[in-house]
């Protein structure tokens, strides 16, 4: 049967582990799909790796890995992408900004797209939160024309097997749709629910917010201006050999 492993990165967010734990297992116990969660635990320095492990010993539908030190979050991302085995890897903040319930809105389009991810409505960042990331969401779609408004929506249910073919680099999570799109990829947006941060602290400053993803535009621009295409007309292909007797 198809599954989900929902992925999710976490660095020093000791206070919302629990609040993680109780909003994804309510996901699950509604969802259609078996649900398995793997927390990736980003070096942490406070107690979260310890509440991820009591949690985790305790319910066999959680899972976690534990990096050897802070990698960042494309790091994490990708770290829980190459040890999820199901067809289906959905991916969720550990800020609790966005809610797991919204997955649900997403599970009618699994098979039918390759990567279906959120728009966050009515945000709740503050203004120089939402008018950075106003303006890199307009200037990646002059460049990209992705036709996405929220690339940084942290919702998102990817198919493994096309993801697995993707290109990643170091900021790789900022460009989920263009790197679908390049590799003919289907992508369905959801609006979903966005919440005020209620612990911990933001991981993200003016250099990761703003210029290093300004960097990484151009690299993901250069990637789709040089992506190979091509349509097959007719073929004829060596079928398997019949070993000699």
């Amino acid at each position: 049967m198809e599954a989900i492993t929902l992925v999710v990165p976490i660095y020093n967010e000791e206070g919302n582990i629990e609040r993680i734990f109780s909003g994804v297992n309510k996901y699950r116990q509604q969802s259609a799909f078996p649900v398995f969660t793997l927390f990736v635990d980003d070096g942490s320095t406070d107690e979260s790796l310890a509440l991820i492990r009591e949690i985790c010993y305790q319910n066999q539908e959680f899972g976690f890995l534990a990096l050897d030190s802070n990698r960042g979050l494309s790091a994490a991302i990708k770290a829980g992408f190459d040890y999820s085995t199901t067809e289906w890897v959905g991916y969720m903040d550990g800020d609790l900004q966005t809610s797991p319930m919204d997955f649900l809105k997403f599970e009618p389009f699994l098979g039918k797209f390759d990567l279906v991810m959120g728009e966050r409505t009515d945000r709740k960042d503050g203004w120089s939160k939402r008018l950075s990331s106003s303006f890199a969401n307009w200037l990646r779609n002059v460049f990209l024309n992705d036709g996405v408004k929220d690339s940084g929506c942290p919702l998102k249910i990817v198919n493994k097997s096309f993801f697995d073919k993707i290109s990643y680099f170091n900021g790789f999570h900022r460009f989920f749709p263009a790197l679908t799109q390049i590799h003919g990829g289907k992508i369905k947006v959801i609006q979903v629910q966005h919440f005020e941060r209620k612990a911990g602290k933001s991981k993200f400053n003016t250099f990761n917010r703003t210029l290093q993803p300004l960097l990484d535009l151009l690299l993901v621009y250069r990637l789709k201006q040089r992506s190979l295409r091509y349509s097959v007309k007719e073929s004829q292909v060596l079928k398997n050999l019949e070993p000699h007797e």
